[in-house]
Parts: structure tokens; sequence; C-alpha cells
């Protein structure tokens, strides 16, 4: 578990096959690797590189490459670097006023392979607290440190996408307080390159109906692609630049599209005449062709233990796709689909593990609050040589995921299977806000976070218990980020759960609605209501304000470095626990930020929980775990 490297973007250039790899063992950084037709593979950045970028926070799209020149991101200064075959990095944009000022994501290199059109983060310098600036910008990629502005005013922009010929760009850009998968618009422009540099003009806003647009591309052709969902649900469609009217590709209760937490995110590509395309389907994602006659054909693809549940960075070669796969009981591994079958580029981990321990999940549907029904993935406890005491029914884990705008994650995770193999059963759930069921469900913790989430997370507890399937005197809840807030009040406002865990979760809304980043410094008004015009209801669902409801014992795990978060959110509810006699423990780790990446701290925070729970659940685990200071 501990070197369990995450895969991330795919780009397929010539005969060979880029990725990311994301590797806690090399201190969580990124690196992009390449693979020969020969079969070899190579790193591509020098070591203690790492390829990242910190717009949004959040980052992705950090690097592209074509023509086998790559352009990429280095986390430690944010400036972008060209590296050529001899792998040399040349430094392309100029230093910033301050530390990791100006950063860029998401970025496309022109055909003539003299510009990189990117999206560039402008963070003030000098003491100011204005917000920065997110612009479209076109970086010169022979190292003369020019910078073109391309797109400026709106409050954010994504997908800069050029087409085939060089001679337009198609982007999506939004404005406070809507995130990207709220209400946004598809803009197009002509794109020039002249001696003196880049500039657009006929700029024209496509389509703004409402609507969430993803991942715009130009077929080869020139004709312009998008999914939106317009119709209630994240759908394919191709666009017509000069009338703006959009003609949908593929319908149904499935969903192509995912939120658009970072950048990069691919989820379709054009092969040929067709469009293969990932599709997520009650909570699980499919492979599917749409054939240029209209017709759909779902393509299975084969993981060990079953086929794929967890399809991303979808990109064409040849006649088929290359992706990133990963099913139940397989971790991701780098595939590429065609017509001939399935060929595994980047082989997932070798365990060494029986595929006895991993659990075979169950997909749930559970009746909740107000009359309404949310869902939920049920890992029962599983070993393929322990079973529980006679007549003893198992603890219950359940996981409230982040966001909250997401979903559960659907492939093998150690991080599961860790409880599973101890006996808990774990319910990952989906609660009302999550995506991957339409708009509608998406949309439905408008104004209810903190109240739906929690009746979602205390509704399916309940229905387990209620079935006889899990011990209603052992109930425990984590969660990270927003499935921390969601955590935190689950404990403070109902009395179902006996135990918690919140990584970097959220304490006191006010204090996240005045001190977090620009990607969500509005993103609480739709979720609770205005701020400070609704003040009121902020305290009101706030844990931090109703301390003397709360007596169940609690582990906060935060990271020093969070910016989304910040520690002094864990801080206030370490001191409000303290003060009112609750049993808790506070794990800060110096050398993290949102989300835990080194595989030390991965493991300690783990440890630390199981710690954490058999010390609230009278049990005495077989592991050998280190101390945990819980203050009584």
């Amino acid at each position: 578990m501990a070197g369990a490297a995450g895969l991330g973007e795919v780009v397929v250039d010539g005969d060979d096959v880029w990725w990311a790899e994301s590797r806690p063992d090399e201190g969580g950084r990124t690196v992009v690797v390449r693979l020969s037709p020969d079969g070899t593979v190579v790193d591509m950045v020098s070591s203690g590189v790492d390829v990242r970028t910190g717009v949004h926070e959040y980052g992705g799209g950090a690097w592209w490459v074509a023509g086998g020149v790559l352009v990429h991101s280095d986390r430690a200064d944010e400036r972008l670097y060209r590296r050529d075959a001899d792998g040399v990095p040349v430094v392309l944009t100029p230093a910033p006023g301050g530390p990791r000022a100006l950063r860029y994501a998401d970025g496309r290199t022109t055909p003539d392979g003299r510009w990189y059109v990117c999206v560039r983060e402008a963070h003030a310098t000098g003491g100011e607290h204005a917000e920065p600036s997110n612009e479209l910008v076109a970086v010169a990629m022979d190292g003369s440190m020019q910078v073109d502005v391309l797109v400026t005013g709106p409050d954010f922009v994504a997908a800069p996408r050029i087409s085939s010929d060089g001679l337009r760009l198609a982007w999506i850009q939004w404005d406070h307080p809507e995130l990207p998968w709220d209400d946004t618009e598809l803009w197009v422009a002509d794109l020039t390159m002249g001696p003196d540099g880049c500039a657009l003009s006929g700029r024209r806003c496509v389509a703004a109906e409402g609507e969430s647009f993803f991942q715009p591309e130009w077929r080869p052709d020139g004709v312009l692609h998008v999914v939106t969902d317009r119709g209630g649900w994240w759908h394919l469609h191709r666009v017509d630049t000069g009338t703006g009217a959009l003609h949908p590709l593929t319908s149904g209760e499935f969903e192509v599209a995912t939120p658009q937490w970072v950048f990069g995110l691919s989820r379709y590509a054009f092969v040929g005449d067709d469009i293969w395309f990932a599709r997520r389907e009650v909570g699980v994602d499919h492979l599917a062709v749409r054939r240029a006659d209209g017709t759909t054909q779902q393509v299975p693809i084969p993981v060990e233990g079953g086929s794929a549940t967890s399809i991303g960075s979808v990109v064409a070669t040849g006649d088929g796709i290359v992706a990133v796969a990963a099913g139940w009981t397989s971790e991701p591994a780098v595939v590429a689909v065609e017509p001939a079958g399935v060929r595994i580029l980047r082989q997932p981990r070798d365990l060494g593990i029986d595929a006895g321990w991993f659990p075979q999940p169950e997909a749930l549907t559970f009746p909740t609050s107000g009359g309404e029904v949310a869902y939920a993935v049920v890992h029962p406890p599983t070993s393929p040589d322990h079973g529980g005491p006679d007549g003893e029914l198992p603890p219950l884990l359940v996981l409230a995921h982040g966001g909250p705008t997401g979903s559960v994650r659907t492939q093998l995770q150690l991080a599961i299977a860790y409880w599973t193999s101890r006996g808990f059963a774990v319910a990952d759930v989906d609660y009302r806000g999550s995506t991957g069921y339409g708009r509608p469900y998406r949309h439905r913790l408008r104004g209810g976070w903190g109240v739906l989430d929690v009746d979602d997370c205390v509704a399916v507890a309940n229905h387990l218990v209620d079935a006889g399937r899990v011990d209603g005197g052992r109930l425990a809840i984590k969660g990270g980020s927003a499935g921390g807030f969601t955590v935190l009040a689950a404990l403070t406002f109902h009395d179902v759960f006996t135990a918690g865990a919140s990584r970097y979760g959220v304490a006191d809304l006010a204090a996240l609605a005045a001190d977090t980043h620009k990607f969500e410094a509005r993103y609480l008004d739709r979720l609770v209501g205005r701020w400070p015009e609704d003040e009121a209801i902020y305290r009101e669902r706030s844990p931090i304000h109703h301390v003397d409801r709360l007596s169940t014992p609690i582990l906060l795990l935060q990271g020093s470095e969070d910016a989304v978060v910040p520690p002094a959110q864990a801080h206030l509810m370490a001191d409000a626990l303290q003060s009112r006699g609750v049993p808790f423990a506070l794990i800060e780790f110096p050398d993290e930020g949102h989300g835990f990446r080194r595989a030390a701290n991965v493991v300690r925070a783990l440890e630390a929980e199981l710690s954490f729970f058999s010390d609230r659940f009278g049990f005495q685990p077989a592991d050998e775990l280190p101390p945990l200071a819980i203050r009584r």
C-alpha cells in the first residue's frame, strides 16, 4: 500500500504513450514517463522534479507532449519548462514576483510547435490580499519568455483547445459564485499566430443556458464537440459554432463527464468516425463506442478479477483508445483497447495478496430523509482465513467522500480492504449532491450541505443496522475535506455513531467562507447560503458552535500546508473538544497539504484510525500499531 503509484493523465504522441505517475515513495512527487514501441519505459523528468501545478490549488493538467517535446510545470517554482529529446530543461516563463505567484495548467501546443496555450493563475505579491487572476495565455516555446494574454476578465477559464489547423480556439469560462459543474459558458475565437505574437479575434459565446460544459474537443475535420448537462445528464454533443446549436450524440440515465476538480480530465476520444467514451451508470464506469451510424456499443475492459469499473484519461490511438482502468479487485493500469483486444501497457502492482482478501462490493439504494433515496457501495468484511465471533455482527465504518461534489471511487482501494480484512463492514456513501446520477441529484445539496449529506450517512447506518447486517453499538464514520465536515456534523447533531475520524475537515463554515482559495471562495453560496447575509445558517450548521452537543470521541488528522482547509480549523475543534472533556486525538503532518501524498503519512493516518476505533470499540488489533495519544 505504501508504494501505490497513482496514474494520471495519458497522452499518445505518435507511437509513444506518455502518462503521469504520482509516487508516494518519492515524497508524493508526480513523474511523467514515456513508453516506446519496443516496451522501454523511461522517466522523462529529472530526479526530484515534481510535475504538478497549484492552479485552483487542486491542479491537474500540469504537462503536455507533442512531437516528442514535453512541456511541464515544476511544483518547486510553478514555472513552465520545455524538454526536447535530450531531456535538457528550457525555462519558458518568467520568474514570478513572489513564491509560486505565477502558475500554469491545462495547456496545448499549437500545431506549428511555436506556442503553448494554457491557463495562467497570477497571485498578488507584496502582501496584497486580492484574488488571483485567471487568464488564457500563449507561452512562446523558444525560451524567449514571451507570454501573450488571450482571454482575461472571467473569474475562471479552462480547457483551451486548438483546432487541428491551428486557426480556432475553444474554451470554457465561468464566474463567481458558480463552479464548473454548475453554470459555465462555451466560447470560441479565431486564433492568429503572427511574427509578433499570438492573439484572438472574433470571440463569441457559443452556448450558455445554465449548464455545465466539460471537455471541448475539435474533431480532426474541424467540428467542435463538448459534453454538457443541458438535458439533465452529462452527455456528448456536436456543436454548430455558427448557430450555437448543440446536437446530442448520447442519451440515457448515465453521465460521460465527472466534476472538474482538476484540469486535464478526458472522458472521450475520436477514433476515425467513431467516438469512444467512458460512461458512469449507477455509480460505475463502462466503456462504450458511438458509431458513425448513431448506434452505441459497450466495450468491456477485462481486468484481473472481472471488468473495469473505473475508467479515465481516455485518448485515441490508431483504431482504439488508451485509458487508465481499474476494477473492484485490481488497481489502476494503463491499457490499450483495440478491436483486436486489450493490451496492458503499464501493469498494476503485483500486490502479492490473495484476491480472497478483497471485498466484493454491493451497490445499495436506501431510503433517506424527505422520502428520498440515496446510494452507497457496501463492502462486507472479507477474509479467506478468519471469521468474526459466532453470533457477533461486524462493526460498520461509513465513508463520506470529499467535494462534496464528487463520488465514491469504484475500484480496488487497499484502504478499504484494510478495514474489511479486519472485520469491518464499510459503506461508501454517494449522498445527495454526488455526481454520476444526473444534474438534479448533483444539485440536490444546494442549500442543504451539513443536513442532507449527514442525513444520508446516518440513514445508511440505520438501514444496515435494521437489516441485521452490522452491530448498532459499533458504528464509526470517517471522511476528508468536505467529508470531514460531514463527519463532524454527524457526530455533533446526531447520536448514531460511536466514533469518528475527520481528515482536514471543516469545523467552522464561516471561517471557511472567509479563509479559503479563489476556486471555492463562493462555493458555499450554493451549498449553504450567501455570506455574510446568511450568517445565522452558517452558525447553525457549524459543529464548532455546538460542541455542547458533542460527546462522541473524534480523531483529527491535518496537513500543516493545507491552503484549502487551513490547520486553524482542526485546532479550533481540538480546543473545543478539550474544553468539553471529549476524548480526541490530533495528528498534524507538517509536510502535507490538502490530502496526504507521502507514503509514511498515508500509512500513519490509517494506523491512527484503527488504533482510535479499536480503543473506542474495545478490541485489540492484531497489528503492531504506533502509540496514539488520546486526550481524555
